[in-house]
């Protein structure tokens, strides 16, 4: 009997010990974050974070977050190389992450660094990945004022409002994979890279073989930055940047990690120390509630790319520079992808239904320029997929200020008229001139399409090959 008290005393002990171990870490877990939250948030608010994160983790109430009542938040993720070094605030790294309060889906946009636009309301144009830097130089260094112009960029090419934005710096992403413990990845194809950037404005040898590897912090982000070994080039280090993105997550909400205290210490540390965010204090236990209501193990990845039939943007060259702009003469495909991200079927069954029509197009010149008539044949018939296209010259050469489509069937190809009228763009002609069916003669079509001098600016930029973008990037 003393014996079996003795065991009962010794399971109990273990089990107070257990409960009081778990009480302790869950103490510390809570603790840190609302330590870093101070660190990192732009946005400090009276109330005592320890407090709004212990209520928001132990008793989660309602989640209160911008773009709850849409139900969809959009997180703009920014990586850049930080102080001292080369480009110190040019973004290597342009990802918007989405989720979907509704359905728990998470979709990740990545935006390359060379997209060529134009801020909004600063008669400025560059590449996208300078943006960021703009706004501290010209507006504010350390406050939510330097990413307004990074935030009206992406607004104006995806239609996306940010609701949240988050910096993080090389620093901080080494010392937090290393913080982990490191990543597991599943590398595609053989790495040497005899360019990458070193220390010091020098080059270093960067090699990988193909197949499973785990990362520490420091090959983590040569995997994630590396370009030069890449055929997809820009292209395929977004790919491995969302990749190693969800290596993290997936380490971060490892049990093994999770119950480390020194492994949340550090990797708290690192964030404390190298992010920039204005998700306020009191907001992170909101969002520590929404990650754990997201199916994080299926994310759709959609990276912006070009040179394939179906990308959406095309490389050319303009001020002397390679970059890349729409394929079309606007945002409209991008923002179409953007807003449908979780559910990509909605712009396929639109496809299959314009494959359906198979509408015939003529397409008339009245822009004065044969380089657009030539980009614009080339869209219809590689990218539009377009089967029966023909091109008419105007023997009188007239000329017109708007590109117009005409439709000549009664509303009976109403989804490819659309896209004409919105990806182009043009506007809808009505009824056709006698003129110009006198120049149809004896043609027969569905659709007019005359191209007008508005699309000028967009489509008589030179088109640059992929091989030169990547020599001219160099």
């Amino acid at each position: 009997m003393a014996r079996k008290n003795i065991f009962i005393k010794l399971i109990l002990g273990l089990a107070v010990l257990i409960i009081l171990v778990g009480v302790i870490h869950g103490a510390f877990f809570i603790w840190k974050i609302a330590n870093t939250e101070n660190k990192i948030s732009i946005k400090t608010e009276n109330n005592t974070s320890f407090f709004n994160t212990f209520k928001n983790i132990v008793v989660p109430s309602q989640i209160k977050l911008k773009g709850i009542d849409d139900k969809r938040i959009n997180i703009l993720l920014l990586g850049i190389a930080g102080k001292g070094k080369p480009g110190n605030n040019l973004t290597d790294t342009i990802i918007i992450a989405s989720f979907n309060t509704e359905t728990g889906k998470v979709a990740l946009l990545s935006v390359p660094r060379d997209l060529y636009v134009e801020i909004p309301e600063m008669n400025y144009q560059s590449k996208i990945n300078s943006v960021y830097e703009y706004g501290l130089q010209n507006l504010s260094s350390d406050t939510e004022k330097s990413m307004e112009p990074m935030k009206k960029v992406i607004k104006n090419i995806t239609s996306l409002d940010i609701h949240y934005w988050a910096v993080i710096n090389f620093d901080g992403f080494q010392k937090a994979v290393d913080a982990i413990g490191g990543i597991n990845i599943m590398n595609e194809r053989d790495i040497l890279d005899t360019r990458y950037p070193g220390p010091n404005y020098s080059y270093e040898t960067f090699e990988l073989s193909k197949g499973f590897h785990h990362l520490d912090g420091a090959t983590a982000l040569k995997y994630a930055r590396m370009r030069h070994n890449d055929p997809e080039s820009d292209f395929g280090r977004a790919k491995r940047q969302q990749q190693v993105m969800q290596a993290v997550k997936n380490k971060i909400f490892s049990t093994g990690t999770l119950l480390n205290a020194v492994a949340i210490n550090q990797f708290l540390n690192a964030l404390g120390e190298n992010v920039k965010t204005n998700i306020s204090d009191s907001e992170f236990g909101d969002f520590l509630t929404l990650v754990k209501n997201l199916d994080t193990n299926n994310i759709n990845n959609v990276v912006l790319d070009a040179w394939k039939n179906d990308s959406l943007l095309r490389g050319s060259r303009m001020t002397g520079i390679s970059a890349l702009i729409p394929r079309v003469g606007n945002w409209s495909e991008v923002q179409d992808l953007a807003q449908n991200i979780f559910d990509t079927n909605q712009i396929k069954r639109t496809c299959e239904e314009i494959a359906k029509e198979n509408a015939s197009v003529v397409v008339i010149n009245r822009s004065g320029s044969s380089v657009v008539i030539n980009q614009i044949n080339k869209l219809l018939k590689d990218s539009f997929g377009y089967r029966n296209v023909v091109v008419l010259s105007d023997s009188e050469k007239n000329v017109s200020n708007k590109t117009l489509v005409y439709d000549l069937t009664g509303k009976n190809k109403p989804f490819t008229q659309n896209e004409l009228m919105k990806k182009l763009p043009a506007k809808n002609g009505g009824v056709l001139e006698t003129k110009d069916k006198n120049l149809l003669g004896n043609v027969s079509t569905d659709l007019v399409l005359i191209i007008g001098q508005d699309l000028i600016p967009r489509f008589s930029l030179a088109e640059v090959s992929f091989k030169d973008y990547n020599e001219d990037s160099e």
